[in-house]
């Protein structure tokens, strides 16, 4: 999935493509494509530089944190890229990265690998803490039933044995 900069014609030029769901999927990603991948943006030439604007629209499958079950999640990120070429590291040592440093990103070979751009569309819109609701209940640390949907009759107040003598201190006064 990339996009040839030598076929752009124009100075500025719209790009809208659809991709299938099972070509971002894969065992190692935090999350499941459910829908295919729309993917539409308007780019700009200004010299060696390719500034991209759109949008990209899917739905996704995430595990909840606290009870993990699956649940769906809809995806319409905006994004605003420049696209730079890619050079050498100099090594000029350590340098620290400025926030207008972070919707750069950087084209090989006159191609834009817009594969790498929706996946990482797709990381920036997953939350920090996926939850199925936001009250989620969890699962039982004793036998494991998923609280939101059944109750159960553990007791969840731990004793450390190792306290004993100290408690029995307590309970006489």
């Amino acid at each position: 999935m990339y996009l040839d900069l030598r076929d752009l014609s124009e100075k500025s030029e719209r790009f809208e493509r659809t991709y299938v769901a099972s070509a971002f999927t894969s065992a190692k990603e935090d999350y499941l494509v459910k829908d295919d991948v729309s993917l539409a943006f308007d780019i700009r030439k200004t010299q060696e530089k390719y500034h991209l604007v759109g949008r990209m629209v899917t739905n996704l499958d995430l595990i909840c944190c606290r009870c993990l079950v699956a649940y769906p999640r809809p995806v319409d990120s905006a994004f605003d890229l420049l696209y730079l070429p890619q050079v050498r590291n100099n090594g000029d040592g350590e340098v620290e990265v400025e926030e207008a440093a972070l919707a750069v990103a950087f084209y090989h070979d006159e191609e834009i690998d817009l594969g790498q751009l929706v996946r990482e569309q797709l990381y920036l819109s997953l939350p920090m803490k996926p939850l199925c609701i936001e009250n989620c209940l969890g699962l039982c640390p004793i036998c494991g039933i998923n609280l939101n949907r059944d109750n159960c009759q553990c007791s969840t107040t731990w004793h450390d044995s190792r306290l004993a003598d100290l408690r029995s201190v307590l309970d006489k006064r």
